[in-house]
């Protein structure tokens, strides 16, 4: 079942989100719904706490930028290693239409669970690199206009401002 997203304004996008604990047959519908969701709305990377729950859960879309991959969710995903870094065009699935430049790593290591509570070791590169910090900033409440500067944020006033009245 597609999950309603939640739109820049909505106060559970600035909470911390709590760690994963229970693996149960509930932690798994809402995975299967989240990706689901993220697949529905067509974006590279969807966090939970954009759906309305304040749990440390992301689901990846790498399809758009590799045809041969699977979406796949990451628990609990914290970075561990990072290099470089990459400043592009970004957007986000709870500011549609608002586009921004940020920087991010070139390249990152993270640490997770898997749906089954299996840990994990994930490095991500360019595109994916840039999909697990957004995704992760989203479990920390942080959103990725607070990356741009605050003359960009003030040109962008209006269309924020419309966005929390949805």
């Amino acid at each position: 079942m597609s999950l309603k997203i939640r739109l820049y304004g909505d106060a559970v996008l600035r909470k911390k989100c709590e760690p994963v604990k229970n693996f149960d047959a509930g932690l798994q519908e809402f995975i299967d719904n989240l990706v689901e969701t993220l697949m529905d709305a067509g974006g590279a990377g969807l966090a939970a706490p954009q759906v309305g729950k304040s749990s440390a859960i992301i689901a990846v879309n790498p399809t758009l930028f590799d045809p041969d991959s699977k979406p796949f969710v990451l628990i609990n995903p914290h970075i561990v290693d990072q290099s470089g870094e990459i400043i592009q065009e970004e957007g986000c699935l709870s500011f549609p239409g608002i586009y921004e430049e940020v920087k991010r790593p070139a390249r990152v290591v993270i640490k997770s669970l898997t749906k089954d509570g299996k840990e994990v070791e994930m490095e991500g590169r360019e595109i994916l690199a840039r999909v697990f910090a957004h995704e992760i900033d989203h479990l920390n409440g942080i959103l990725f206009i607070d990356h741009i500067s605050l003359v960009r944020r003030e040109l962008l006033k209006g269309k924020l401002k419309e966005l929390k009245k949805r």
